[in-house]
């Protein structure tokens, strides 16, 4: 009997990781390729500057994890369909070197319900902590893997510790 219960476990936890690393930006999910691929010109930050997104605070999580500084375009706020090429914002966490490394892009909008290539937007009601009226938002963790999903809002292994005390937009 324990080994038929060892047995039912460890097939339980293979699949567990085998679904895991698909939705966390491995070659199974296409809609993290697909915004991989679309938006990897924002690996340099002076890009996002350059194509008018501004940064905002970087944002902790109260249970841990963060999303980093995230770069948000105004213009495309007023989009009412998401477009893969064009998020609302992109996330960076400042490293201890200065640098800002790119981890993932969100997808805004205030029509909804929305989705992405059948990914479920999640909804934020109002009031909230941006201030904005009730919104749609869909996070894609397409370059630093987020354990908790691929379209989890916060990351566990993102942290705001480098964040303090240096220009924001470098």
């Amino acid at each position: 009997m324990k080994i038929v219960t060892w047995v039912g476990c460890l097939a339980l936890l293979m699949l567990m990781t085998r679904g895991g690393t698909s939705a966390n930006g491995g070659d199974g999910n296409s809609l993290v390729n697909h915004v991989r691929a679309a938006n990897s010109r924002f690996t340099d930050v002076k890009v996002a500057v350059t194509e008018g997104y501004a940064p905002i605070p970087c944002a902790s999580g109260v249970d841990g994890g963060a999303v980093g500084i995230r770069y948000v375009n105004a213009e495309y706020l007023k989009d009412d369909v998401p477009d893969l090429k064009r998020p609302q914002a992109v996330m960076y966490e400042p490293l201890r070197d200065g640098k800002m490394e790119l981890l993932a892009v969100e997808y805004i909008t205030f029509k909804g319900p929305a989705a992405l290539e059948g990914q479920l937007f999640g909804f934020t009601g109002s009031p909230n902590r941006y201030g904005l009226g009730p919104f749609y938002q869909l996070h894609v963790w397409a370059w630093k893997r987020n354990p908790l999903g691929a379209f989890a809002g916060m990351n566990p292994k993102v942290t705001c510790e480098h964040a303090h005390g240096r220009r924001i937009g470098e």
